[in-house]
């Protein structure tokens, strides 16, 4: 199937793209000897896992049902972290997961010793307290009042026994200069304690396939841990590993005025793009541009009751019209993680397209899809 045959609205990943960026990560764990690993709860598309798991180390998970995934479907490492754990999940967590890391020495515990018993190897989140963001706090895990990771102030070391490794978690989309100064703050409050780690984990956020990413500085980062406190490194990058990997494809179903040109499309921000409302964020659109840049300016907003779902305005050379298929950019990443059926909206399908150009629909929704989540 050629890409413009596709049905719409439908995630379409690239597998060149993809694999680019796999090189890019893989070179890191290359030059350095760290161990890098997916966060599913970026991209969790399983059909792509084999090639994932030929460039990384293995997953990582925000709970359960992510950890089995990553156990059936890469079968690598596997590692998990929680704000807490269940009681009634916690054993299939500790059977099928490599690293298991708290959030707090009450969590630990609770079921540190179930978990040693099971040969696995524990961790502790912890929290710097060292906000490289601004105006962002809803990304922000250092921001006060946050329910990630222990403070200083509330650091146990009588409880450390067992405890092999210490995992922080502070970026969202950043570059390496925060890194660094994260890890600045993190050495100047638990660097005693970080000799009596076997590694450490340096969490996700770090947009490491950007073009403007300072992997040399990275790499740094990497090698003052292992060369100072004879640590091994983990990073859990979510979006670098399929950043601007992937398209939404979508179908204008209608075109209206009211004080400027709206189009109608059979996507949706809110269901199926929800970072543009969240972040907020504009993504890119193929052959588009800027308002006012070329001679038709549009607003385009999708089928649900919701009158801020709206995905941006953008301006094209010829007026759209019903029919006319547009192509979203950078659509891999937090779209079929977090896409929902609100108002009945079909799911899009979700394609591969492979080196040659060719395209694979690898799954397509129905109604019951919607039906059964009810």
């Amino acid at each position: 199937m050629r890409f413009e045959e596709l049905p719409t609205p439908c995630y379409v990943v690239d597998e060149g793209l993809l694999e680019k960026n796999l090189k890019i990560l893989n070179g890191v764990m290359e030059r350095t000897g760290c161990k890098i690993v997916l966060a599913q709860k970026a991209f969790s598309m399983y059909s792509l896992y084999p090639l994932i798991g030929e460039y990384l180390s293995g997953t990582t998970a925000s709970g359960l049902f992510e950890a089995r995934l990553g156990y059936e479907e890469m079968g690598k490492e596997n590692h998990v972290f929680s704000p807490a754990y269940r009681e009634d999940e916690i054993d299939e967590i500790i059977e099928i997961c490599d690293h298991i890391i708290f959030n707090s020495f009450s969590q630990i515990e609770k079921f540190k010793d179930k978990a040693l018993k099971a040969g696995r190897s524990i961790g502790l989140r912890i929290n710097p307290e060292c906000s490289t963001q601004i105006g962002h706090d809803i990304y922000n895990p250092c921001a006060p009042g946050s329910r990630f990771g222990v403070t200083l102030k509330n650091f146990r070391p009588d409880l450390l026994e067992g405890i092999e490794g210490l995992h922080f978690h502070t970026l969202c989309q950043q570059n390496s200069d925060d890194l660094e100064t994260t890890l600045n703050a993190v050495e100047e409050k638990f660097g005693p304690y970080l000799r009596k780690m076997k590694w450490i984990n340096f969490g996700g956020g770090h947009h490491i396939t950007r073009e403007d990413y300072d992997i040399p500085r990275l790499e740094a980062c990497i090698k003052r841990m292992q060369d100072e406190y004879g640590l091994e490194v983990y990073l859990e990058p979510g979006e670098a590993v399929a950043l601007n990997a992937g398209y939404l494809v979508t179908t204008v179903l209608d075109t209206l005025e009211n004080s400027m040109n709206i189009a109608i499309l059979d996507t949706s921000a809110s269901c199926h793009m929800p970072d543009v409302l969240e972040m907020p964020y504009r993504p890119p659109l193929l052959g588009s541009g800027e308002v006012g840049e070329k001679p038709h300016t549009y607003r385009l907003g999708g089928q649900t009751c919701l009158a801020g779902d709206v995905i941006g305005d953008y301006s094209f050379d010829q007026p759209l019209k019903s029919g006319d298929r547009l192509v979203f950019g950078d659509m891999a990443i937090y779209t079929m993680v977090k896409n929902t059926t609100f108002n009945g909206m079909a799911l899009p399908a979700i394609a591969v397209q492979d080196k040659d150009g060719e395209c694979k629909v690898v799954r397509q929704f129905s109604y019951q899809d919607f039906k059964m989540r009810l």
